[in-house]
């Protein structure tokens, strides 16, 4: 067993791709450290969405809310609750109300259409749809919570607790540690006003559970495989480096999950229904958005909240109903391992949110005119806000930017592969920047991106170790400062660790109008790569049959003939679709998933490596 595992840990991140315009692939330990990533190839629903076929109820338009939810609590294990094209005014939300393993599926996007004009209660907030468990128990109140006592090396499957009581094969443990209080110059978890974050409110915003007045903002969830004693086997291993009993680590747990609910194939208007989320996934785990039509949501259009493995795919957003503060697309708070794949953002302020988080991949999404109404300011495409996000993936995504601030509190681990970042939105001139990583974002992986936009962008690195002393609106990379506008905010000082642990390689940019294969950009204890040659994914094993015959990848050095000024950019599916989709009267596309994308067996995935070990079933 041993030998299998080293096996496949050294072939963790090889292209397996037979698609003959794939990439060669080298191997994992020349261009990001096992130290650095995970396996990201697990992300999401093990085995993908389930096709299901069996219809449980139709229902036709004139139905309430009442009676779709009605529907959703009768309907039997592995079915469908079918509406029917047409449209349905909805003057209260849909519930599942505990209810696992049930798709709500309509007739297409641009065919059935849920107009809410009121609202559900989800565990306390307000939403349009809410998929919740039975019972609720969050970080304020978690059914069961133990101690972590021996077992924190990265990688780790077996961990030892306190007490397993209550505990069974199947369960969704989440695996915390109290926040730092002093940094000690390296992985840095913090969510402190002034000491890592500069919001008066950082403390009780940030989501982390406290336990003696210190937040515990790093999580990871895991499902428990075996238990024997107060040993327990989990699935995936430890993501992070930095657990250890000096940090009270400890685990908790609800009694019940939401599972393996789905909702596909509709459009939701949420402009009048007043709720504060479109579709609030709380307690849930291997659930699904796909192929819906998301209008004018408002604080968020989808909220992964202590959420896990859920995935949000071939789906289209637009519009907030403001135009400042929270105002998201897909706002993740409180997860792992979730799956944003293949969306089309526009006109939303913050189109991916990440909260704390850990083992999720954003990949091959689309984001255009992003809507905020602080004159001049650009908001960025995907933007790490709360503490603990930690060995996340951004992969394939064409944007205007990637931004970990220090709002609340401090950042670890991000991987920024083969994405296009333009630096610009039409009609603003501050924060554009293309890689924004404020103090305490530490141990980025920057690889294979093309930065920047031709004729606009002048300075490559906006830092202290770079010497730059003027505006940093015009620069490639902004990093280390606590304000983003290149000076220091909130009481806290500039943060060297930024650039000095960030790893950069194969960055196409337009200031220096070439890719970096800069050994000085590969941080100190790090081997620099044997050569140029990058991965075609860092989680799929070979170009996905969705992709179509569109060149794979699409973006970075190595690829040629693109529409952007290097050629070294084609059009991902989703931003194809968004070109070719016709527009309403109001500029909203008439967005039908399947007419977009080809329809076939879920993208292929990476061997697993270190965290190989199989999910179990659900109890």
């Amino acid at each position: 067993m041993r030998r299998k595992t080293l096996l496949l840990f050294s072939l963790i991140l090889l292209c397996l791709s037979t698609d003959s315009d794939a990439q060669p692939n080298p191997s994992p330990r020349e261009i990001i450290g096992v130290d650095r990533r995970i396996d990201w190839s697990q992300a999401g629903i093990p085995g993908s969405i389930p096709n299901r076929t069996a219809f449980c109820a139709t229902l036709n338009p004139g139905a309430t809310a009442a009676q779709i939810n009605s529907a959703i609590a009768a309907c039997p294990s592995g079915q469908v609750v079918f509406l029917s094209a047409g449209t349905y005014n909805l003057s209260a939300g849909i519930d599942f109300a505990g209810k696992s393993n049930v798709t709500l599926r309509g007739a297409g996007p641009d065919l059935t259409t849920l107009v809410f004009t009121g609202n559900v209660n989800c565990w306390g907030q307000s939403a349009s749809i809410c998929v919740r468990n039975a019972d609720l128990h969050w970080i304020g109140g978690p059914a069961h919570s133990t101690t972590w006592t021996a077992g924190y090396a990265k990688g780790t499957t077996q961990i030892t607790l306190g007490s397993t009581a209550g505990l069974s094969v199947g369960s969704l443990l989440i695996l915390d540690q109290d926040n730092d209080t002093t940094d000690t110059g390296g992985v840095y978890v913090c969510d402190t006003n002034t000491a890592c974050a500069t919001d008066t409110s950082s403390s009780s915003s940030s989501p982390g559970r406290n336990l003696n007045g210190v937040d515990r903002n790093q999580q990871q969830f895991v499902q428990v495989a075996a238990i024997k004693g107060t040993r327990v086997t989990i699935s995936p291993g430890l993501y992070m480096p930095n657990w250890r009993s000096s940090q009270n680590p400890g685990a908790w747990w609800a009694r019940t999950k939401a599972t393996l609910d789905g909702i596909e194939n509709m459009t939701l208007d949420h402009t009048t229904g007043g709720a504060k989320g479109g579709i609030l996934f709380l307690n849930a785990y291997k659930c699904w958005v796909k192929n819906v039509k998301s209008l004018k949501a408002n604080r968020n259009h989808v909220w992964l909240y202590q959420t896990a493995r859920t995935v949000v795919r071939d789906t289209y957003f637009y519009g907030t109903q403001n135009a400042l503060a929270l105002s998201y697309g897909v706002e993740s708070f409180m997860g792992s391992d979730n799956l944003i794949e293949n969306n089309i953002f526009q006109r939303v302020t913050a189109p991916v949110l990440m909260g704390n988080s850990s083992g999720t991949v954003v990949g091959y999404n689309f984001f255009t005119d992003h809507y905020y109404d602080v004159a001049s300011w650009m908001t960025t495409s995907i933007d790490a806000h709360d503490a603990g996000t930690g060995m996340n993936l951004f992969e394939g995504n064409e944007g205007n930017g990637f931004l970990e601030d220090n709002i609340h509190g401090s950042h670890n681990f991000a991987t920024v592969f083969r994405n296009q970042f333009t630096g610009l939105e039409p009609g603003k001139r501050l924060q554009t920047n293309a890689i924004i990583l404020m103090a305490h974002s530490r141990y980025a992986n920057i690889v294979g991106n093309v930065l920047g936009t031709s004729g606009y962008h002048t300075v490559y690195e906006h830092s202290q170790a770079s010497g730059h002393t003027g505006s940093p609106d015009k620069s490639i990379y902004l990093l280390g400062w606590s304000g983003v506008q290149g000076k220091t905010a909130g009481g806290m000082p500039y943060d060297p660790l930024v650039a000095s642990t960030l790893l950069r390689w194969g960055n196409f940019d337009y200031v220096t109008k070439q890719a970096q294969w800069n050994s000085a950009e590969i941080p100190a204890g790090n081997a620099v790569p044997a050569d140029r040659t990058l991965p075609s994914s860092l989680y799929l094993s070979s170009k996905p049959k969705w992709w179509g015959t569109m060149p794979w990848p699409a973006i970075g050095p190595d690829v040629t003939g693109g529409q952007d000024p290097s050629g070294h950019v084609y059009a991902n599916p989703a931003q194809v679709c968004y070109n070719v989709t016709p527009k309403d009267s109001h500029g909203i596309l008439i967005f039908n998933a399947d007419r977009c994308y080809q329809q076939s067996p879920p993208a292929p995935r990476r061997t697993s490596g270190f965290n190989d070990l199989p999910l179990m079933p659900d109890t």
